[in-house]
C-alpha cells in the first residue's frame, strides 16, 4: 500500500504543472528545472528588442522580416536551464487553448542556444541578439499536433530531425548535454494575436536524462536562483523588473523586502520597495548597478521564508571613454627608429576591444610596434553599448641613442615632436638623479654639462607637458632612458 501511495505521489509531482511568470526578454529568463512541467503564458514582447533590428533578419531558422515588430518577437518567452548531468535532454511544448476546451489559436516555434559557460562572464543575451550566437535547434514549422519541441511528438511519434524548411516536422534531434552547460530557450508564437489575450503552453522535458532522474537531469538549483542569472545592460536601456514571484513560493506570499548592495561589496546599501502584488516586482532603472537582493514571507509558512542567496548583479555600461595612451617600456630595442609598445587606457570598466590605425579589434589593449605621430584608436563595447569614433593621439617619440661626436649625425638629443606639445619640459638626469639639462623647445642636448663632455652612459628623462588645444591624446612618457654614445 505504501509503495503504491509513493508511486501516486511521485505521478502527480510530475504532471502537475508548475506556474511561472512569463519573462518576455532574454535578460529576465527565468530558470528552470526538469522536476515538473512549466505552464508559461506570453502577453507580449517584452521592453527591450531581444534582436536587434539592424543586424538580425534571420536568427537559424526563427525568420524576421523587414518590419520590426514582424514575427520573430510577437508573443514571447524565455527561459534559461544549467544541465545537471550528462545525457540526453528533449522538450515538449504544448499549445493551449486561450479558454478551456475552446480552439488553440498560438502557433508555438522555439529557437535554443548554448551550450554557455556561466564562468565565462560573457553577455549571453548580447550575443544572442547580435547573431554571434546561433540557435543550436531551432524550429518554426506548422504545428498540426499542437505540439513542437526536441525530441519526439508525443503525438504522432514522429522522430526529431535537423530542420529543413516544409519538412513540417515540428521536433528537432534530442540534445545531448554536459553537466554545468547554460542553455536559454526562446519560445515565440508566430500567430498574431489580435485581440491581445494571454496565450499559454506547457513546457515538459524529455529525455533519457529526464527519464533516469527528473530531479538531477536538469540542475534543479539553478532555480533557486529565481531572481535569474546576472544581467549586463547598457545605460539608456529599458527598466528592469525583477519578480519574486518566479521563486518557489510562487504566489504564496505574505510579504517581501528587496535590498541592494551598490558596489557589490557585501554590504547592504539600501531597503527598496516593490511595486505589485505584495511588493513582488522591483524596478531597476539605468543606471543603478548593484546586487540585488529579495527575501520572500510565505503566507502559508511553509517555509517560512524564501531567498535567492546570491541575489542577482546588474551591471549597466555607459558608451565607451578614452582615459589615456601610456608608452609602455621597451628595454629589448635601442635602435632610434624604432616603434613604440602603447596601452589603451579606458574609462570605466566594461567588455571592451580595441583598433587602432584602422586594424581589426582585439582584446588586449596593448599594441606593439606602433609609430611615431598621429594614430587612432576606436573602443568597442562588445555588450552593445555603444563604440567611440575614431579618437586621435599622438605617440611622442624619442631617440634611443645619440653619437654627439661631431659628424653632424644624431650628434643632438631631444623629444621627437616636441614642438608638437602645449608648454612641454623635458629634464634630463644621470644615473644617480642629478639634473643635467632642461629643455623647453627643439634645441636638444649635445651630451655636455658646464661644458664638458659627458661620458658614454645610460642617461634619464622625464616630460611634462599640458594636453594640447586640439584635443588630441597624447601617449604620456613619464620617465625613460636613453644611451650616449661615443
Amino acid at each position: 500500500m505504501r509503495a503504491l501511495c509513493c508511486a501516486v505521489c511521485l505521478t502527480f509531482l510530475f504532471f502537475a504543472p508548475l506556474k511561472a511568470q512569463n519573462s518576455p526578454d532574454c535578460r529576465t529568463a527565468i530558470p528552470v528545472c526538469a522536476d515538473a512541467p512549466i505552464m508559461g503564458t506570453t502577453d507580449g514582447s517584452g521592453d527591450i528588442d531581444d534582436f536587434d533590428p539592424e543586424v538580425i533578419t534571420q536568427s537559424g531558422c526563427l525568420e524576421k522580416g523587414s518590419v520590426s515588430s514582424a514575427n520573430l518577437e510577437n508573443n514571447t518567452a524565455w527561459y534559461v536551464f544549467r544541465a545537471g548531468t550528462d545525457g540526453q535532454i528533449g522538450f515538449d511544448i504544448e499549445a493551449l487553448p486561450i479558454n478551456p476546451g475552446g480552439i488553440v489559436t498560438s502557433e508555438w516555434d522555439f529557437a535554443l542556444y548554448g551550450p554557455f559557460d556561466q564562468t565565462s562572464g560573457q553577455n549571453f543575451c548580447g550575443i544572442v541578439g547580435d547573431g554571434t550566437a546561433q540557435p543550436i535547434r531551432c524550429n518554426y514549422e506548422v504545428n498540426d499536433t499542437n505540439f513542437t519541441g526536441i525530441g519526439v511528438n508525443p503525438v504522432d511519434g514522429r522522430e526529431g530531425a535537423p530542420f529543413v524548411v516544409g519538412s513540417q516536422n515540428t521536433y528537432d534531434e534530442w540534445l545531448d548535454v554536459t553537466a554545468g552547460e547554460i542553455y536559454y530557450l526562446f519560445i515565440n508564437n508566430y500567430n498574431t494575436n489580435f485581440d491581445g489575450d494571454p496565450e499559454s503552453f506547457i513546457l515538459t522535458f524529455t529525455g533519457t536524462s529526464v527519464d533516469a532522474d527528473q530531479n538531477t537531469a536538469l540542475d534543479c538549483t539553478l532555480r533557486d536562483e529565481f531572481l535569474g542569472l546576472d544581467i549586463i545592460a547598457c545605460e539608456g536601456d529599458p527598466d528592469i523588473v525583477l519578480s519574486a514571484l518566479n521563486s518557489p513560493a510562487g504566489s504564496d506570499i505574505a510579504n517581501v523586502v528587496w535590498t541592494v548592495d551598490y558596489d557589490n561589496d557585501g554590504t547592504i546599501d539600501d531597503t527598496l520597495v516593490g511595486t505589485g502584488p505584495f511588493g513582488a516586482e522591483l524596478t531597476v532603472t539605468s543606471p543603478n548597478s548593484g546586487r540585488y537582493f529579495v527575501e520572500i514571507t510565505t503566507a502559508s509558512g511553509t517555509p517560512p521564508t524564501v531567498v535567492d542567496n546570491g541575489g542577482i548583479l546588474i551591471t549597466f555600461y555607459g558608451v565607451p571613454e578614452l582615459d589615456e595612451v601610456r608608452i609602455i617600456d621597451d628595454l629589448a630595442n635601442s635602435d632610434q627608429t624604432d616603434p613604440y609598445n602603447i596601452e589603451i587606457v579606458p574609462l570605466g570598466d566594461g567588455d571592451l576591444e580595441y583598433a587602432i590605425n584602422g586594424g581589426e579589434f582585439q582584446d588586449d589593449p596593448i599594441f606593439l610596434d606602433v609609430p611615431p605621430g598621429i594614430n587612432t584608436v576606436i573602443i568597442n563595447d562588445k555588450n552593445g553599448c555603444g563604440t567611440t569614433a575614431p579618437i586621435e593621439f599622438l605617440v611622442v617619440g624619442y631617440p634611443k641613442f645619440f653619437t654627439p661626436n661631431g659628424d653632424n649625425i644624431n650628434d643632438n638629443w631631444n623629444v621627437l615632436g616636441i614642438e608638437t606639445l602645449d608648454n612641454p619640459v623635458v629634464f634630463i638626469f644621470d644615473r644617480f638623479g642629478k639634473l643635467l639639462k632642461q629643455l623647453n623647445d627643439a634645441s636638444g642636448w649635445d651630451g655636455t654639462f658646464n661644458g664638458r663632455d659627458l661620458p658614454s652612459s645610460d642617461y634619464w628623462f622625464r616630460l611634462d607637458y599640458n594636453r594640447d588645444d586640439n584635443g588630441v591624446f597624447v601617449a604620456r612618457s613619464v620617465r625613460r632612458h636613453f644611451s650616449l654614445v661615443r
